[in-house]
């Protein structure tokens, strides 16, 4: 039984990635989390990570690794995470499968937890 990812990384995030840890030493990759703030009721966080944590599923591409934190892993499973650069922002975009919906700014969003069984269909 093969190991599923709990997200998918585009080219562009990929690049981006390895952008961010080649200009920091001793960085892994950075962590992608889930806060509670902001008008919608939750808010994506990433950190850099210079050493893993015990728990975090890890996500790599073509060398780019992202840490998903365990308290995050059933608000991201499904989620495709982006990089994009507009005339408005440049960042990560989150393609989540799991949000309802989104403040006006685009900063917060609300989130459903995936079912605990879309998890075990997701890894056989």
């Amino acid at each position: 039984m093969g190991r599923f990812s709990v997200m998918t990384l585009t080219d562009a995030a990929a690049k981006r990635v390895s952008e961010i840890v080649a200009t920091r030493d001793s960085a892994l990759g950075i962590r992608v989390g889930i806060k509670k703030g902001g008008c919608a009721g939750m808010e994506y966080m990433i950190d850099l990570v210079t050493e893993a944590k015990a728990g975090d599923d890890v996500v790599e591409k073509d060398g780019a690794k992202v840490f998903v934190a365990p308290e995050a892993v059933l608000y991201l499973l499904g989620t495709q995470m982006d990089f994009e650069v507009t005339k408005l922002r440049t960042g990560f975009v989150f393609n989540n499968p799991n949000q309802t919906s989104a403040c006006g700014c685009g900063e917060s969003v609300e989130l459903t937890p995936a079912k605990p069984e879309m998890l075990a269909s997701a890894s056989s």
